[in-house]
């Protein structure tokens, strides 16, 4: 008999839907040790908590999120609302007894990032942030590459996020880009914990950050016939070093809402004395690998639906957002019950903190143009 985890979804926008939709193929997984099942859902908008009324499981439809952190029918809740509002939420969450999956970046910004880390602490719930990318076959290849060893010493990590979403100045304001909403991290509260995710968790964390920022677009129409002003950061380049096996090595951290010619690009890419490795999602049945040799040449190998989570889908197959969206839900399950067995995690509470660590001291490299350490 599969354990079964009932899920609760507080703001049900662009990724609530999604998650809607990856627990309605939940059966395409194999030998998943727990049955997630979508139970409520809450939203302030009508039209969105109409669209969930095709959702067969769910039982409570509601605007009062404390309706649904009452309810005795949810052992999971899952929040995606603007940045501004997850330090009290979340809290709300762990108050009321349930476990925690939370969006990104865990907080408008680092003093909201520790009291949701605190709160957790105090808690004793299973809490894991949002991070889907690193799901994909090609990101576990990377991470498979550097753990083998067979990349030799390293020389250089780059880990980036690059879309364009912001490229045309006439597209109307929201709230990823005001600071009152979003943070005054700016995109790095939008796709940093993307970028970090798998460095994090192969233990290369930032001894210093020198912060590149560029604030591009500073008003944008209202929508309604007048403009409104835009203070969020819209690209971010954050070189920095890690400490691997003893010998310090550059990492550069990118994040850019506007990046020519990009609609949705994740990438890794790691080099060594003996080889080298990177993925794009640009082209994501494509890894690139290289081994030194008396020549120089990157030989390009295509990878198939092969996933930390197996499914019924064939691995001559591709994968696409919905896939690494379920399979990052598997994750979740999978540890809240003991069954990770080896493989990759959600992101921590830890990991999510040391970002917005990472994001503050990038906000002050900036400020005073000057490198800052990290504790």
């Amino acid at each position: 008999m599969k354990q079964k985890m009932r899920v609760g979804i507080i703001g049900g926008g662009l990724m609530g839907r999604e998650a809607a939709s990856a627990f309605g193929r939940w059966f395409v997984l194999d030998d998943m040790p727990v049955q997630a099942e979508l139970v409520a859902v809450c939203d302030l908008q009508d039209k969105l908590l109409n669209w969930f009324q095709g959702v067969p499981t769910v039982q409570l439809l509601t605007k009062n999120h404390e309706e649904l952190l009452n309810s005795p029918a949810v052992d999971v809740v899952y929040v995606a609302v603007p940045h501004n509002l997850h330090e009290k939420l979340y809290t709300d969450v762990l108050r009321a007894g349930k476990d925690l999956l939370a969006e990104k970046p865990f907080g408008i910004d680092l003093a909201a990032a520790r009291a949701i880390a605190n709160a957790t602490a105090t808690s004793g719930r299973f809490v894991r942030c949002s991070s889907e990318f690193p799901f994909l076959p090609g990101a576990q290849r990377v991470i498979q590459a550097v753990t083998s060893g067979r990349l030799g010493r390293l020389l250089e990590i780059r880990s980036g996020f690059w879309h364009a979403s912001d490229m045309d100045p006439n597209k109307a304001v929201n709230w990823k880009r005001q600071n009152k909403t979003n943070g005054e991290i700016g995109v790095m509260g939008d796709l940093g914990m993307h970028v970090v995710h798998v460095p994090f968790r192969l233990g290369w964390k930032p001894l210093r950050v020198y912060a590149q920022l560029q604030k591009v677009y500073t008003q944008r129409p209202d929508g309604k016939g007048g403009m409104a002003p835009c203070d969020t950061w819209d690209n971010a380049m954050l070189h920095t070093e890690v400490l691997v096996d003893g010998n310090e090595v550059p990492m550069r951290l990118e994040m850019k809402r506007l990046a020519p010619g990009e609609m949705n690009t994740w990438f890794l890419e790691v080099l060594g004395t003996e080889g080298g490795i990177r993925f794009s999602t640009k082209d994501p049945k494509t890894l690139w690998v290289f081994e030194r040799a008396k020549e120089q040449g990157w030989q390009r190998i295509d990878i198939g639906y092969q996933t930390p989570f197996s499914t019924i889908t064939g691995g001559i197959f591709e994968v696409g957002f919905p896939d690494c969206f379920l399979q990052m839900w598997a994750g979740f399950a999978a540890e809240r019950a003991g069954a990770l067995n080896g493989r990759f995690g959600c992101a921590t509470p830890n990991e999510a903190l040391a970002s917005h660590a990472l994001f503050a001291a990038a906000l002050k490299s900036h400020a005073d143009k000057c490198v800052v350490a990290l504790d």
